[in-house]
């Protein structure tokens, strides 16, 4: 296995990563940027009140996109591991 070989196996796993990771980061980002707003508009300066709608978006999602993210993963490490053979031998 040279090295080019490594950095592309590397590179193919960071992007996967940032792929199935991709959603639930949004929607996050998203749902807290919208209770700082409302807590800036209101002044509530409550740490549970960004916490629990974060947790409750990030389920919410996970129940959404989940399937398709395993399925993304099984397909990456399916392929990762029938590439093996080729770069050993």
């Amino acid at each position: 296995m040279d090295p080019q070989q490594v950095f592309t196996v590397g590179q193919q796993a960071l992007w996967m990563l940032l792929l199935v990771a991709a959603p639930i980061l949004g929607v996050i980002l998203v749902v807290g940027v919208v209770i700082s707003v409302l807590q800036a508009a209101t002044q509530i300066n409550e740490a549970t009140l960004s916490f629990v709608p974060k947790i409750l978006a990030a389920m919410a999602t996970l129940a959404i996109a989940g399937p398709w993210m395993v399925t993304q993963l099984v397909e990456y490490i399916q392929r990762v591991l029938q590439s093996i053979p080729g770069a050993v031998g």
